[in-house]
């Protein structure tokens, strides 16, 4: 018999289910796998509870839910991140910064959600390998740039047939 764990989901707990729902579904485009009310699963492994559930289920811990404690982030990825970038400044999202180069040349934002929860969105390295590729980097140049294995790099510019 295996008792080890199998990973299911993220679970963030959330003031208002509808507003959330709404956010993930509807600003960045996610599908609800799933409505049980007072908790809402997400196709990609994710899941956001009610606040007032949640603490009902947690006692007698007497368990605080925090609001914004910049301790972790939910992480998406995306092709066109250059135009959901520009459809997000047009709505009221909060940035934590805006469209960025990381060290390994991935593009990213972080916002936050309704309740304070930290989004990241980046780029695919996939994407961010094609792009340096287009730009005229070897392969050993943008595996030394991005820290990829030379492997990697070459798979995916093969993949995408340039």
């Amino acid at each position: 018999m295996n008792d080890s764990p199998r990973y299911i989901c993220s679970l963030i707990v959330v003031e208002n289910i509808e507003t959330s729902k709404a956010f993930y579904r509807d600003v960045l485009g996610q599908k609800v796998q799933m409505d049980f009310g007072e908790n809402v699963a997400f196709e990609g492994g994710f899941a956001i509870h009610l606040k007032e559930h949640y603490q009902r289920l947690m006692k007698p811990t007497e368990l605080t839910v925090q609001s914004r404690p910049n301790n972790m982030e939910l992480y998406f990825e995306s092709t066109g991140i250059e135009s959901l970038y520009q459809r997000l400044q047009q709505t009221d999202v909060e940035f934590v910064h805006e469209l960025r180069e990381q060290p390994w040349r991935q593009r990213v934002m972080r916002f936050y959600d309704p309740d304070g929860h930290i989004i990241e969105i980046g780029e695919p390295m996939e994407s961010v390998v094609q792009r340096l590729h287009d730009s005229g980097l070897t392969v050993s140049e943008i595996s030394a740039s991005t820290s990829m294995p030379a492997q990697f790099v070459q798979k995916a510019v093969k993949s995408s047939g340039k």
